[in-house]
């Protein structure tokens, strides 16, 4: 029985992970697919920033403690993130009060948001504040939008500071999706950048559930700040499986995994 490609791309990253190299045609008899499709799924790994393809395999990419910039992140993982916001979306109700932090696969959420009444959306995003703007002028759901102020941060399309932190504290909301740079056992949430960190905290804090957006690229990986150990995160929207090893974890904090499909 033949894999999908997102399952062949789990076990290729945990390999490099692990080994950090892999070889085409190890991966093809282990994969029990052709060397001619390993190439392809090693090339898209590249594209990710993931891996680098080298002659008869691909190596590890040292991961760095600086985040790329927005523009360039939206790109990544295009379609996983998308289906990620879809899933994200559902979880909205009507009348609810939310909090949206920044990140490429938070703004798929906003995309995705429709059919809702008297929504209440507060956020530190530039790109996620335009397109529910949009989307409130489109009819595709009703109620307010309030942006969240301070440091503008262009590369990242962020906006952040002691002054949004001190508004977002003054509030006190339903849900917060919060995206990130990397999710672990250890460590559980994180990201890259200081400000922003500050900020997503000040939405969990605001929050009555915190709804974790990752999609596979960031599972098993730590960045550069810690925002919230995982007890204290009510649901993770991924579009994979949750790993093994994170079962007995799930059930003893009794966090809700949501498989994206």
């Amino acid at each position: 029985m033949s894999i999908s490609s997102e399952e062949r791309k789990r076990i290729i990253k945990e390999q490099l992970k692990l080994e950090g190299q892999v070889k085409v045609p190890e991966l093809s008899l282990r994969l029990t697919i052709s060397e001619e499709t390993v190439r392809r799924d090693l090339l898209v790994l590249e594209r990710e920033g993931l891996a680098k393809r080298v002659y008869g395999g691909a190596v590890l990419i040292k991961q760095s403690n600086f985040e790329s910039p927005y523009l360039q992140r939206q790109k990544v993982q295009a379609s996983e993130k998308e289906r990620i916001g879809q899933a994200a979306a559902q979880l909205i109700e009507s009348g609810d009060t939310i909090a949206i932090d920044v990140g490429t696969t938070a703004l798929e959420l906003v995309k995705a948001i429709t059919g809702r009444e008297r929504l209440t959306v507060l956020t530190n995003s530039l790109a996620a504040a335009y397109h529910l703007m949009e989307s409130l002028n489109d009819g595709r759901f009703t109620g307010k939008i309030i942006v969240i102020g301070g440091e503008l941060n262009p590369e990242q399309q962020s906006i952040t500071g002691t002054i949004g932190e001190s508004v977002m504290a003054q509030f006190r909301v339903d849900k917060a999706f919060i995206s990130v740079g990397g999710i672990s056992l250890k460590r559980g949430i994180s990201d890259y950048d200081l400000g922003e960190v500050a900020m997503s905290r000040q939405m969990i804090e605001a929050a009555n559930q915190t709804i974790v957006l990752a999609d596979d690229s960031k599972l098993n990986k730590e960045a550069f700040m810690e925002i919230l150990p995982l007890q204290r995160v009510h649901a993770i929207v991924s579009n994979v499986a949750p790993p093994r090893e994170w079962g007995q974890m799930l059930r003893n904090y009794h966090l809700q995994w949501i498989e994206a499909k």
